[in-house]
């Protein structure tokens, strides 16, 4: 079984310092990184207010029937999530795999493991909600076939290589987002799910696919519709919910059977993902992303 292999930049000496501090974090008790996260918190919230204005945008357009004072209540929350999710990441890089297989729960594998069963590559389509870094690794663990995430590198070289190894030290695979059709067309015909991120705002120029996301115009990527028509790739949506602090439970839906043939005339997948994406943000508003400047493009109308 071949594995997606990323090259990774060295980065500068004085970073070295940086990477004991959050090496050292990690192997502390969880228990004690949320009392950090309660200062990231502060921080983030009351201090530098990151990215304030652009998380009460989004909140006050999603959800035009709240009241400002639900909107605000909704906005710390969003902050509260948002760190405790930083010191789970920072916990990933020394996390035993049976800890994370515990505060991991897949509900229903069974949807991706009948698809291994017949030598197929699935797309897994997922979101910036609950803890998504965690999506990846634990899926390395609790699936019989191979995992590979697909992502963009970061432009600075220690958060680069810190990152790549936390996303692959349970043996999942990395596949840089320029890169993907080359590996799926390389790798045609291997067992494994290949996940993609697939909530980022796509611009004019990505082909995009509009349609209204929470009360708003936003256009997606359409990258796993023509991939699964393709390669006749499975399509599964990955719902994470946070069960309790530091427990996670994913949800599996089967979005495309990779059997059934595909319109050329509309988005049937990458709409289906979107209206599931909708349902969960609804159901668990404060754990998704609000910081992202999702709905920064506009359409185009000749």
């Amino acid at each position: 079984m071949s594995t997606a292999r990323v090259p990774v930049k060295p980065y500068p000496w004085y970073y070295r310092p940086l990477e004991w501090l959050l090496l050292g974090l990690s192997r502390l008790p969880l228990s004690v990184l949320y009392s950090i996260a309660r200062g990231f918190f502060l921080l983030l919230a009351y201090g530098v207010r990151y990215r304030k204005r652009v998380v009460l945008e989004n909140l006050r357009n999603s959800f035009p029937e709240k009241s400002e004072a639900e909107i605000i209540k909704l906005a710390y929350g969003f902050y509260w999530h948002f760190s405790q999710v930083l010191v789970e990441v920072i916990k990933l890089a020394s996390m035993p795999a049976a800890e994370l297989k515990q505060r991991v729960l897949f509900r229903n594998p069974e949807v991706l493991e009948r698809h291994f069963a017949n030598h197929r590559t699935v797309l897994g389509l997922s979101s910036h909600a609950g803890n998504w870094e965690w999506v990846l690794t634990s899926g390395a663990i609790w699936l019989s076939a191979h995992t590979d995430g697909v992502y963009k590198p970061l432009s600075n070289p220690f958060f680069e290589s810190f990152m790549y190894r936390l996303r692959t030290r349970m043996g999942s695979g990395l596949i840089p987002m320029r890169d993907t059709l080359r590996d799926l067309v390389q790798r045609k015909g291997e067992t494994r799910v290949v996940s993609m991120l697939s909530d980022q705002a796509a611009g004019p120029e990505d082909r995009p696919y509009w349609t209204s996301f929470l009360q708003q115009d936003a256009g997606f990527y359409t990258s796993a519709e023509r991939l699964a028509s393709r390669f006749q790739c499975p399509v599964v949506y990955v719902s994470i919910r946070r069960l309790r602090r530091g427990y996670y439970e994913i949800i599996l839906t089967e979005l495309y059977d990779g059997d059934t043939p595909l319109p050329t005339d509309s988005f049937p997948i990458t709409d289906a993902f979107v209206r599931q994406l909708e349902r969960d943000i609804h159901l668990f508003p404060a754990d998704y992303l609000w910081t992202h400047r999702r709905w920064k493009h506009k359409r185009v109308v000749n």
